[in-house]
């Protein structure tokens, strides 16, 4: 058989990491069945390339590999290449980051597989220097042109341990959970704990917002001082450090130093839209005012640099960019020489660089500096004499004159699709601070996204769309798709109790369990069962970067079950946690979302209900306070929800405090009703 010319297929693609390898000499796929067919006709091997458009080791091996003819011949003549962004197909990184980290004990970006013609690996690891990638493919393509049995063998042997790490056997046990069941877990927690820098020991240090999420909340609820000091200190050391940029706001993705003060300069959407999250309810609890100043700068970068004029929220900002010389080069656009600083800033250099360690503290490489604070306002305004008002006067000058410099630099590129589910991560950051500051342009932006997420990414059947870009809307929704986003229209709901947000929630929890519930574990599948299959089906419950699909399921059949009068609903959210009761203790940090939820079972929950004319006069003292043992609904009239049911009274603003759908006489004032609620 002839065999066909193939080429570069990616220029036909939307997704800006695929369109940067549009013009590479490699032949380029995109993952689809007109590509895996190919590969079982010619029975060719696949070589599957999977990375994201901010990452920066994905652009290094673009250039040193895919962008030259000698390698790009090596490839085009021995596979069919394809190329993955792992955001848009977060289930195909799945599943061979799996075989990936089975076949050499780690992962990361970009990473590179070999699989057989029908998709199964047998080799693969993540960055590869030129000459070894080169070398490494040749020798697996005579291997399979001369003994493809040993290929086939070690697929075989690969694919069943794959499937059996996804067994998850539920649970048989039926006991209750206990408050005990965490002392353990804490103790072997605390131990990795970095006292002096925040977070956990060691580098690099991600953010891992949902760690904090649970640790604050169970701090609070059992008045852990010496835990929430911890954790506050690891929110004012994170926000300090250069992995939050306070020029122009919002976060980097992670810190390569233990301090974190050098980020991997890739600004990540849904790591601002946690933080947001996590620092609004921070300052609920301290009230203090540098955690209300991060929300507003992070939020201000996500409306100018990571908005679309249709409400929808881009994916990433790229760490490289070009300097001066027109090079690409890592943190290009944020970092800064002291000259440069001393031009810009030449009145106030002394305490710009004293604030912000423009010192030996502070030097990054090559005489660049990123900033980075360890002192607070009032130890510095005390230190040179000058009231805090005064200072904070100069930082915004500061600012000001930083963020004018940098709009004479290159950008750094912009990921400008929008993910589902990322989007309905940010519409819970942005519903949570509306609660914290009552700022209404706060909720104005998360209804616009909630909008386009049902006018762009619904289907007339109600099913969900992963991915949006240019107009369009593509890729079946992923069970995190669903999960984000019925937990962000629960959110929406119990700020603006319009009933639309909840009736939304009951469709995609229906089409949830109709499309991805796995009968023996009782769990969700990531992958629609309308999909074509992979070589495994994976089902998520580490709680990394981002949480679990399945942990943000199960404490949305919580709440949901809880709103809407539904018990079964409450208890598969229970029996989930169940089936993951043995696996916490291992590694507790990677099942923080499943820990939060464990709170509720523990520790008192209480149902609010709010009737009556102005509700909201009420229903904002409960959103400012840190309740996280609670859910609230509100009503200015009649209505069937069943936690309001039969419990307007016209004329009158009156609260109920319910346990178990069991509710305390009606109160007519939050301070009653927060003694009611219990803490401990």
């Amino acid at each position: 058989m002839k065999e066909p010319k193939y080429t570069n297929d990616l220029i036909n693609e939307s997704s800006p990491y695929l369109l940067q390898h549009a013009h590479n000499p490699v032949n380029w796929q995109a993952w689809n069945d007109a590509s895996l067919d190919l590969a079982k006709e010619n029975n060719k091997l696949l070589l599957i390339s999977v990375g994201y458009s901010a990452c920066h080791w994905c652009h290094v091996m673009e250039h040193e590999s895919f962008e030259d003819e000698e390698v790009a011949k090596v490839m085009n003549s021995n596979y069919i290449c394809i190329k993955v962004d792992r955001e848009e197909r977060p289930d195909i990184d799945q599943v061979y980051m799996n075989a990936v980290q089975v076949m050499t004990g780690m992962g990361g970006w970009p990473m590179n597989v070999v699989a057989l013609p029908d998709g199964r690996p047998v080799w693969g690891g993540t960055y590869f220097r030129k000459e070894q990638w080169k070398n490494a493919l040749q020798q697996i393509a005579h291997l399979y042109k001369t003994q493809p049995e040993k290929l086939e063998e070690y697929a075989s042997k690969l694919e069943s341990g794959l499937k059996q790490i996804q067994i998850i056997q539920p649970s048989s046990q039926e006991e209750d959970f206990q408050k005990d069941f965490f002392n353990p877990l804490l103790e072997k927690w605390n131990r990795s704990f970095d006292l002096q820098n925040g977070g956990n020991k060691g580098a690099p240090k991600f953010m891992m917002p949902n760690n904090y999420e649970f640790l604050i909340r169970y701090a609070f609820q059992n008045s852990d001082k010496k835990l929430m000091d911890h954790c506050l200190h690891t929110l004012n050391k994170i926000s300090w450090g250069g992995v939050f940029d306070p020029v122009e706001g919002g976060f980097s993705r992670y810190s390569v130093d233990e301090k974190w003060h050098v980020p991997h300069f890739e600004k990540m959407l849904y790591d601002n839209a946690q933080l947001v999250q996590l620092y609004s309810k921070a300052y609920k609890i301290t009230k203090n005012e540098w955690f209300r100043e991060v929300v507003e700068r992070t939020l201000d970068f996500i409306h100018s640099e990571m908005t679309d004029p249709s409400g929808a929220f881009y994916s990433a900002l790229d760490a490289d960019s070009e300097d001066e010389k027109g090079n690409k080069e890592e943190g290009a656009y944020y970092v800064w020489t002291k000259e440069e600083l001393k031009s810009i800033l030449p009145e106030d250099f002394e305490l710009f660089s004293d604030f912000y360690n423009i010192n030996n503290y502070g030097k990054w490489e090559a005489n660049k500096y990123v900033l980075i604070r360890t002192k607070t306002l009032n130890e510095i305004s005390t230190q040179f004499g000058i009231s805090e008002e005064e200072l904070n006067k100069k930082r915004e000058t500061w600012h000001n004159k930083l963020r004018a410099a940098r709009k004479k630099r290159k950008k750094p590129g912009l990921d400008d699709k929008s993910l589902t589910s990322w989007n309905a991560m940010m519409i819970t950051g942005y519903t949570e601070a509306y609660k914290t500051f009552q700022q209404k342009k706060h909720i104005e932006a998360a209804k616009k996204n909630a909008e386009f997420i049902l006018n762009e990414q619904s289907q007339e059947n109600g099913m969900l769309l992963h991915t949006y870009k240019n107009g369009k809307s593509t890729i079946n929704g992923y069970l995190e798709d669903y999960a984000f986003t019925i937990e962000a229209f629960l959110n929406l709901y119990e700020t603006t109790f319009e009933a639309e947000f909840l009736e939304r929630c009951v469709k995609l929890t229906e089409i949830v369990f109709e499309d991805f519930e796995d009968s023996e574990s009782g769990l969700f599948f990531f992958t629609s069962k309308k999909d074509r299959e992979l070589v495994t089906k994976t089902i998520e419950i580490s709680d990394n970067v981002i949480p679990a699909s399945n942990s943000v399921m199960a404490k949305n059949l919580f709440k949901l079950g809880k709103l809407i009068g539904k018990p079964e609903y409450v208890r598969k959210s229970k029996d989930m946690l169940q089936t993951l009761r043995e696996k916490i203790p291992e590694h507790p940090q990677y099942h923080s979302n499943w820990l939060e939820l464990m709170l509720n079972f523990t520790h008192p929950f209480y149902e609010i209900a709010v009737t009556g004319k102005n509700y909201s006069d009420i229903t904002y003292d409960f959103q400012s306070e840190f309740l996280p043992n609670t859910i609230i609904a509100a009503t200015d009239s009649p209505s069937d929800l069943s936690l309001l049911r039969d419990r307007f009274v016209k004329d009158k603003k009156l609260i109920y405090v319910c346990e178990d759908g069991s509710c305390q006489l009606p109160l007519s004032s939050k301070t009653e009703a927060i003694q009611q609620i219990s803490q401990v």
